[in-house]
């Protein structure tokens, strides 16, 4: 089977790699997610592998001299590959080779092979295809292990046996349920099976790399896929045990809780439809992260949470820590969404006080459209009238807020009187009066007691310096 790339954008760049290699007496193809791309018709990536049965090294600078001598190859000696950055693109060159395994890593050892031992050491058979592009067969699809009808069957399926595949390199079980998420394809019943035999060699793969797949997962359009995958193979234990708590019913004098772990995943797939936010996403993953912990079931009332926003915003601190994911604002904003997750749902009734919107808009600052985003996200139940009458509640309250914002303007609070204002008022240097005093301000906004106004503050430090015993210079 031959493949046309006469319309292929990058056909001029095929043809001269084509030409380079002949003069090189070097064979080169086409391998990898290029070609599995091309054939999904799917957007082209920019990131185009080639193997060689001779030296990738020696092929990328032959490359990279014919299209412009000036352009700069990257070398990985250890790998035996060579990058090239042009244009748009990143093309990777590298030498087919054979690869062994020992059980504690997965780096291999590795030695030269042709194209048919490449192909071997590939994860799936839909990325195990080549295409040729020496002078001979240029455009052959060279597909050992049918992966064409792997693609059109949407089916994951490992070229050599699954087991063997995923104890080489444990992250191919990661990449499977990824692909399984992105692709929406069905992992086949062999490999599912394997992933879940050998879920415990994930233990020597770097978090770093498990947190690459599992963002990818994140960012899939349906993440439930992926991560109800993770979960029945076992690898969400070893990655978030904390969301495998969340699963099971209890009941108690014949009263009973929804599943949260599943509640949580329709939560994520609900938010997946209105942002390509990465950390949102995540906010959406962990806002019930602490009802394990706080589960409670009490007499009269029946099953209660208090306090698990509270507590899963301080869990997705160890949680980061843990999964090497990044621990400056995308944690903040994380945890912060956590928190207030639950704040909206309490202001839906007609006597929620201005002073209790405010709190929210201050403690939401720009991030109060997100968090509207999540709570309507958090609706899950099947009932369209219950689902309506919620949806309602959520815009009722966006109003009040809106209302609210307009006439005391708190979101992203700054207060209308600096600390160096009331230093020189009082003939103060930096002390704890300074910070009693800002604070008294912001409270005082906050509740309606005074206006979110210059000379309305003023007047009040004034009267509330006096009970701290200090008297106005100016």
């Amino acid at each position: 089977m031959f493949i046309n790339l006469t319309q292929n954008k990058n056909l001029k760049l095929f043809k001269i790699i084509s030409e380079v290699a002949a003069r090189n007496n070097q064979s080169v193809y086409i391998v990898g997610g290029y070609v599995r791309d091309l054939l999904m018709k799917r957007k082209a990536s920019t990131d185009i592998d080639f193997v060689t049965e001779q030296s990738g090294i020696e092929l990328a600078q032959s490359v990279a001299e014919e299209i412009d001598p000036k352009l700069k190859v990257s070398v990985f000696k250890t790998y035996g590959t060579a990058m090239i950055k042009y244009r748009d693109l990143e093309l990777e060159f590298v030498g087919a080779r054979k690869e062994s395994y020992t059980e504690n890593s997965r780096k291999p050892e590795v030695e030269g092979g042709t194209l048919e031992d490449d192909q071997k050491r590939r994860d799936f058979t839909i990325n195990a295809m080549a295409i040729s592009l020496n002078k001979d067969n240029f455009g052959e699809l060279i597909d050992p292990f049918n992966g064409i009808e792997d693609l059109e069957k949407k089916i994951l399926r490992t070229p050599l046996e699954p087991v063997q595949t995923y104890s080489d390199d444990p992250l191919r079980m990661m990449r499977a349920i990824r692909f399984a998420s992105t692709l929406q394809f069905t992992i086949e019943e062999n490999s599912l099976l394997a992933i879940s035999q050998e879920v415990e060699r994930i233990k020597i793969v770097s978090m770093e790399r498990i947190m690459v797949e599992f963002n990818k997962i994140m960012m899939s359009e349906k993440p439930s896929i992926g991560l109800s995958l993770l979960g029945q193979t076992g690898l969400l234990k070893y990655i978030i045990p904390e969301l495998i708590e969340l699963k099971g019913v209890e009941e108690v004098e014949g009263q009973t809780h929804k599943d949260n772990f599943y509640h949580t995943l329709e939560v994520v797939d609900n938010i997946s439809l209105n942002t390509d936010k990465l950390w949102l996403r995540w906010a959406a993953l962990l806002h019930d992260i602490g009802k394990a912990p706080t589960k409670k079931f009490v007499e009269g009332t029946g099953w209660t949470f208090h306090g698990h926003e509270f507590l899963g915003s301080k869990m997705a601190k160890t949680l980061f820590q843990r999964l090497k994911l990044p621990l400056g604002p995308d944690l903040k904003y994380v945890q912060k969404m956590v928190k207030l997750s639950s704040r909206p749902i309490a202001l839906i009734t007609d006597d929620a006080s201005d002073s209790a919107l405010r709190r929210l808009l201050f403690d939401a600052g720009e991030d109060m459209e997100d968090l509207f985003t999540l709570c309507k996200a958090d609706i899950t139940t099947k009932n369209s009238k219950k689902q309506d009458k919620f949806k309602r509640n959520f815009e009722y309250v966006a109003v009040k807020i809106k209302e609210v914002e307009e006439k005391d303007q708190v979101r992203n609070f700054q207060p209308p009187i600096s600390g160096e204002e009331i230093m020189v008022m009082f003939d103060l240097k930096p002390g704890r009066e300074i910070g009693i005093l800002k604070e008294k301000v912001k409270e005082a906004i906050l509740e309606g007691e005074i206006l979110n106004d210059h000379d309305e503050a003023k007047r009040f430090v004034i009267i509330e310096a006096e009970k701290l015993g200090l008297e106005a210079k100016i």
